[in-house]
Protein backbone atom coordinates (compact mmCIF):
# COMPACT_ATOMS: atom_id res chain seq x y z
CA UNK A 1 0.00 0.00 0.00
CA UNK A 2 0.82 3.30 -0.87
CA UNK A 3 2.07 5.19 2.58
CA UNK A 4 0.52 8.39 1.56
CA UNK A 5 -2.68 6.70 1.34
CA UNK A 6 -2.72 4.29 4.42
CA UNK A 7 -5.49 5.09 6.40
CA UNK A 8 -4.14 3.57 9.72
CA UNK A 9 -2.76 6.77 12.38
CA UNK A 10 0.64 6.45 12.29
CA UNK A 11 2.42 6.84 15.78
CA UNK A 12 3.50 9.55 16.59
CA UNK A 13 6.87 10.49 17.96
CA UNK A 14 7.62 11.10 21.94
CA UNK A 15 7.60 14.28 22.75
CA UNK A 16 10.25 15.85 24.87
CA UNK A 17 10.24 19.51 26.67
CA UNK A 18 13.09 21.17 26.23
CA UNK A 19 12.69 23.81 29.60
CA UNK A 20 13.87 27.19 28.86
CA UNK A 21 13.10 30.73 29.76
CA UNK A 22 12.05 33.33 27.80
CA UNK A 23 15.38 35.16 27.15
CA UNK A 24 18.01 32.13 27.53
CA UNK A 25 16.23 30.05 24.46
CA UNK A 26 17.97 32.14 21.46
CA UNK A 27 20.77 32.66 23.30
CA UNK A 28 21.44 28.48 24.12
CA UNK A 29 24.11 27.05 21.72
CA UNK A 30 23.66 24.22 22.49
CA UNK A 31 19.48 24.30 21.83
CA UNK A 32 19.73 23.96 17.88
CA UNK A 33 22.88 21.33 18.10
CA UNK A 34 20.40 19.51 20.66
CA UNK A 35 16.60 19.83 19.04
CA UNK A 36 18.37 18.57 15.78
CA UNK A 37 20.20 15.84 17.46
CA UNK A 38 16.92 14.25 19.13
CA UNK A 39 14.76 14.68 15.74
CA UNK A 40 17.30 12.45 14.48
CA UNK A 41 16.58 10.17 17.24
CA UNK A 42 13.12 10.41 16.67
CA UNK A 43 11.89 12.53 19.02
CA UNK A 44 9.70 15.65 18.71
CA UNK A 45 11.76 18.03 20.91
CA UNK A 46 11.12 21.59 21.19
CA UNK A 47 11.64 24.37 23.77
CA UNK A 48 9.53 25.81 26.41
CA UNK A 49 9.59 28.03 28.48
CA UNK A 50 9.34 26.96 32.24
CA UNK A 51 7.02 29.46 33.94
CA UNK A 52 4.69 29.89 30.59
CA UNK A 53 1.22 29.18 32.49
CA UNK A 54 -1.26 27.76 29.41
CA UNK A 55 1.72 24.91 28.98
CA UNK A 56 0.31 21.26 29.85
CA UNK A 57 3.22 19.73 30.82
CA UNK A 58 1.20 16.32 30.84
CA UNK A 59 1.52 16.28 27.05
CA UNK A 60 5.35 15.54 27.29
CA UNK A 61 6.59 12.01 27.34
CA UNK A 62 10.11 14.02 29.27
CA UNK A 63 10.60 17.14 30.14
CA UNK A 64 14.24 17.79 30.27
CA UNK A 65 15.58 21.16 32.36
CA UNK A 66 17.80 23.10 30.09
CA UNK A 67 18.53 26.87 30.22
CA UNK A 68 15.97 28.07 33.35
CA UNK A 69 18.69 30.97 33.34
CA UNK A 70 16.24 33.06 35.59
CA UNK A 71 15.74 30.94 38.52
CA UNK A 72 17.37 32.24 40.96
CA UNK A 73 15.65 35.16 41.11
CA UNK A 74 12.13 33.07 41.73
CA UNK A 75 14.14 30.16 43.26
CA UNK A 76 11.08 29.05 45.81
CA UNK A 77 8.59 29.49 42.78
CA UNK A 78 10.79 27.55 40.13
CA UNK A 79 11.39 24.28 42.96
CA UNK A 80 7.44 24.36 43.02
CA UNK A 81 7.33 24.69 39.19
CA UNK A 82 9.75 21.09 39.49
CA UNK A 83 7.41 19.34 41.87
CA UNK A 84 4.16 20.44 39.50
CA UNK A 85 5.72 18.69 35.95
CA UNK A 86 7.02 16.08 38.22
CA UNK A 87 3.72 14.94 39.47
CA UNK A 88 2.13 14.72 35.89
CA UNK A 89 5.23 13.53 33.96
CA UNK A 90 9.06 12.46 33.64
CA UNK A 91 11.25 14.94 34.97
CA UNK A 92 14.86 15.32 34.66
CA UNK A 93 16.58 15.73 36.50
CA UNK A 94 14.50 15.16 39.20
CA UNK A 95 12.67 17.62 41.50
CA UNK A 96 14.51 16.42 44.58
CA UNK A 97 17.71 16.71 42.52
CA UNK A 98 17.17 19.99 41.28
CA UNK A 99 15.94 21.10 45.32
CA UNK A 100 19.63 19.92 46.34
CA UNK A 101 21.92 21.23 43.54
CA UNK A 102 19.97 25.13 43.08
CA UNK A 103 21.73 25.95 46.64
CA UNK A 104 24.97 25.99 46.24
CA UNK A 105 25.46 24.81 50.03
CA UNK A 106 25.24 21.56 48.53
CA UNK A 107 29.02 21.94 48.93
CA UNK A 108 28.67 21.72 52.59
CA UNK A 109 27.15 18.29 52.17
CA UNK A 110 29.89 17.08 49.68
CA UNK A 111 32.32 18.11 51.40
CA UNK A 112 31.05 16.62 54.20
CA UNK A 113 30.68 13.06 52.37
CA UNK A 114 34.72 13.74 51.72
CA UNK A 115 34.85 15.30 48.26
CA UNK A 116 37.61 17.79 47.83
CA UNK A 117 35.88 21.04 47.56
CA UNK A 118 36.99 25.28 46.98
CA UNK A 119 37.25 26.36 50.35
CA UNK A 120 33.81 27.81 51.15
CA UNK A 121 32.33 29.80 54.14
CA UNK A 122 28.74 30.27 53.99
CA UNK A 123 26.31 33.39 55.85
CA UNK A 124 23.30 32.26 56.08
CA UNK A 125 21.52 35.18 57.90
CA UNK A 126 21.84 39.00 57.96
CA UNK A 127 24.54 40.92 60.46
CA UNK A 128 26.61 44.13 60.76
CA UNK A 129 28.38 44.89 57.62
CA UNK A 130 31.49 44.98 59.99
CA UNK A 131 31.07 41.37 61.02
CA UNK A 132 30.68 40.09 57.86
CA UNK A 133 34.03 41.80 57.13
CA UNK A 134 35.41 39.88 59.95
CA UNK A 135 33.99 36.47 58.60
CA UNK A 136 34.96 36.98 55.36
CA UNK A 137 38.97 37.91 57.32
CA UNK A 138 38.71 34.87 58.96
CA UNK A 139 38.15 32.58 56.35
CA UNK A 140 40.14 34.29 52.57
CA UNK A 141 42.92 35.58 55.13
CA UNK A 142 45.11 38.46 53.79
CA UNK A 143 46.85 37.05 51.23
CA UNK A 144 43.99 35.40 48.49
CA UNK A 145 41.47 37.46 46.69
CA UNK A 146 38.30 37.13 47.34
CA UNK A 147 35.04 35.48 45.56
CA UNK A 148 31.45 37.01 46.82
CA UNK A 149 28.48 35.20 45.57
CA UNK A 150 24.79 34.14 46.31
CA UNK A 151 24.42 30.31 47.04
CA UNK A 152 21.35 30.53 44.89
CA UNK A 153 22.35 31.89 41.79
CA UNK A 154 23.20 30.90 38.21
CA UNK A 155 25.50 32.22 35.33
CA UNK A 156 27.70 34.28 37.66
CA UNK A 157 24.96 36.81 38.51
CA UNK A 158 25.45 38.69 41.28
CA UNK A 159 29.42 37.30 41.43
CA UNK A 160 32.30 39.39 41.99
CA UNK A 161 35.58 39.18 42.64
CA UNK A 162 37.50 41.42 45.32
CA UNK A 163 41.73 41.69 45.09
CA UNK A 164 43.43 40.53 48.40
CA UNK A 165 43.98 42.89 51.27
CA UNK A 166 47.54 42.26 50.84
CA UNK A 167 47.28 44.22 47.15
CA UNK A 168 44.33 46.57 48.49
CA UNK A 169 43.51 47.25 51.64
CA UNK A 170 39.88 48.61 50.81
CA UNK A 171 39.42 45.51 48.75
CA UNK A 172 37.89 43.34 51.82
CA UNK A 173 35.15 46.06 52.61
CA UNK A 174 34.24 46.37 49.38
CA UNK A 175 33.32 42.52 49.60
CA UNK A 176 31.78 43.21 52.68
CA UNK A 177 29.33 45.13 51.48
CA UNK A 178 28.58 43.39 48.74
CA UNK A 179 27.28 40.38 50.81
CA UNK A 180 26.22 42.16 53.44
CA UNK A 181 23.72 43.48 50.54
CA UNK A 182 22.88 39.82 49.52
CA UNK A 183 22.51 39.31 53.21
CA UNK A 184 19.92 41.80 53.62
CA UNK A 185 17.90 41.22 50.87
CA UNK A 186 17.04 37.83 52.15
CA UNK A 187 19.77 35.65 49.84
CA UNK A 188 22.54 33.12 51.50
CA UNK A 189 26.25 34.11 50.55
CA UNK A 190 29.01 32.28 50.18
CA UNK A 191 32.80 33.62 50.72
CA UNK A 192 35.89 31.31 48.43
CA UNK A 193 39.36 32.46 48.53
CA UNK A 194 40.12 33.44 44.65
CA UNK A 195 42.51 30.49 43.28
CA UNK A 196 45.16 31.43 41.30
CA UNK A 197 44.71 28.63 39.14
CA UNK A 198 41.49 29.47 37.38
CA UNK A 199 44.25 32.03 35.60
CA UNK A 200 46.73 29.69 34.60
CA UNK A 201 46.43 28.83 31.06
CA UNK A 202 49.18 25.92 30.85
CA UNK A 203 48.10 22.22 30.14
CA UNK A 204 45.94 21.43 33.33
CA UNK A 205 45.40 25.07 34.46
CA UNK A 206 42.23 26.94 34.52
CA UNK A 207 39.05 25.20 35.03
CA UNK A 208 37.92 22.36 33.53
CA UNK A 209 34.50 21.05 33.17
CA UNK A 210 33.42 17.50 32.65
CA UNK A 211 29.91 16.80 30.96
CA UNK A 212 28.79 13.64 31.47
CA UNK A 213 25.50 12.32 29.92
CA UNK A 214 23.26 9.29 31.10
CA UNK A 215 25.76 8.59 33.58
CA UNK A 216 28.94 8.16 31.61
CA UNK A 217 31.34 10.68 30.76
CA UNK A 218 31.20 12.57 27.27
CA UNK A 219 33.61 15.25 26.94
CA UNK A 220 35.30 17.70 28.69
CA UNK A 221 36.18 21.71 28.35
CA UNK A 222 38.32 24.11 29.44
CA UNK A 223 36.53 27.55 30.54
CA UNK A 224 38.27 30.80 30.72
CA UNK A 225 38.68 33.30 33.54
CA UNK A 226 35.10 34.75 34.25
CA UNK A 227 35.36 37.44 36.98
CA UNK A 228 37.38 40.63 36.45
CA UNK A 229 39.41 41.91 39.41
CA UNK A 230 37.61 44.91 41.11
CA UNK A 231 34.38 44.68 38.00
CA UNK A 232 31.26 44.98 39.59
CA UNK A 233 28.89 42.37 40.34
CA UNK A 234 27.43 40.57 37.11
CA UNK A 235 24.06 41.86 36.40
CA UNK A 236 22.62 40.15 33.24
CA UNK A 237 21.84 36.66 32.74
CA UNK A 238 24.87 35.86 32.77
CA UNK A 239 28.65 36.50 32.57
CA UNK A 240 30.07 35.86 29.12
CA UNK A 241 32.35 32.69 28.66
CA UNK A 242 35.45 31.42 26.91
CA UNK A 243 35.23 27.65 25.91
CA UNK A 244 37.99 25.31 24.25
CA UNK A 245 37.75 22.04 24.50
CA UNK A 246 40.49 19.86 26.88
CA UNK A 247 41.15 15.96 27.11
CA UNK A 248 40.61 15.74 30.65
CA UNK A 249 43.22 13.33 33.01
CA UNK A 250 42.73 10.75 34.68
CA UNK A 251 42.67 12.16 38.06
CA UNK A 252 40.26 15.00 37.17
CA UNK A 253 38.16 12.00 35.72
CA UNK A 254 38.26 10.19 39.17
CA UNK A 255 37.34 13.04 41.04
CA UNK A 256 34.67 13.59 38.83
CA UNK A 257 33.72 10.01 39.31
CA UNK A 258 33.82 10.16 43.34
CA UNK A 259 31.96 13.64 42.81
CA UNK A 260 28.61 12.31 41.21
CA UNK A 261 28.87 8.90 43.81
CA UNK A 262 28.53 10.72 46.35
CA UNK A 263 25.91 13.14 44.77
CA UNK A 264 23.74 10.07 43.59
CA UNK A 265 24.07 8.84 47.16
CA UNK A 266 23.19 12.12 48.56
CA UNK A 267 19.68 12.39 46.62
CA UNK A 268 19.18 8.82 45.82
CA UNK A 269 19.16 9.49 42.21
CA UNK A 270 21.47 8.43 38.95
CA UNK A 271 21.25 11.62 37.17
CA UNK A 272 20.55 11.62 33.10
CA UNK A 273 22.74 14.81 33.05
CA UNK A 274 26.01 16.55 35.22
CA UNK A 275 28.28 18.61 34.78
CA UNK A 276 31.18 18.38 36.91
CA UNK A 277 33.33 21.56 37.44
CA UNK A 278 37.32 21.47 38.60
CA UNK A 279 40.48 23.56 39.73
CA UNK A 280 43.56 22.58 40.55
CA UNK A 281 43.84 22.96 44.08
CA UNK A 282 46.30 24.63 46.21
CA UNK A 283 48.83 21.43 46.22
CA UNK A 284 47.40 21.12 42.50
CA UNK A 285 45.39 18.16 42.44
CA UNK A 286 41.68 18.61 41.63
CA UNK A 287 39.04 20.18 43.75
CA UNK A 288 35.28 21.11 43.06
CA UNK A 289 34.20 24.49 41.93
CA UNK A 290 30.89 23.59 41.01
CA UNK A 291 28.51 20.16 40.45
CA UNK A 292 25.93 21.82 37.97
CA UNK A 293 22.55 18.89 38.01
CA UNK A 294 20.07 21.52 37.31
CA UNK A 295 20.51 23.70 33.60
CA UNK A 296 24.81 23.38 32.61
CA UNK A 297 25.46 24.52 29.79
CA UNK A 298 26.81 21.25 27.68
CA UNK A 299 29.25 23.39 25.34
CA UNK A 300 27.97 20.69 22.25
CA UNK A 301 30.07 22.60 19.97
CA UNK A 302 33.18 22.33 21.91
CA UNK A 303 32.95 18.22 21.66
CA UNK A 304 32.01 16.66 18.05
CA UNK A 305 29.08 14.04 18.87
CA UNK A 306 28.41 14.86 21.96
CA UNK A 307 25.20 16.41 20.71
CA UNK A 308 24.19 12.74 19.68
CA UNK A 309 25.84 11.59 22.63
CA UNK A 310 22.96 13.91 24.74
CA UNK A 311 20.15 12.45 22.25
CA UNK A 312 20.74 8.73 22.84
CA UNK A 313 20.90 9.42 26.93
CA UNK A 314 17.70 11.95 26.09
CA UNK A 315 16.04 8.95 24.18
CA UNK A 316 16.86 6.00 26.83
CA UNK A 317 15.22 7.74 29.22
CA UNK A 318 12.28 8.06 26.74
CA UNK A 319 11.89 4.66 25.41
CA UNK A 320 12.80 2.87 29.24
Amino acid sequence: MNDALDPRPRPRSPRVALATSTEAWSLDEDAPLLTAALADVGLDARGVVWDDPDVDWSAFELVVIRSTWDYATRHREFIEWTERVQAVTDLRNPAAVIAWNTDKRYLADLADDGVAVTPTTFLTTPMPEAEVSERIAESVGSDRGIVVKPTVSAGSKDTARYASRAEDPHALGAAATHAASLLDRGRAVMVQPYLDSVDDDGADGGETGLVFLGGTFSHAFRKGPLLALGADPVTGLYAEETISAREPSDEQLAVAASVLDAARARTGFTELYARVDLLPGEDGSPVLLELELCEPSFFLTSSPGSAARAAEAIAAKVRR
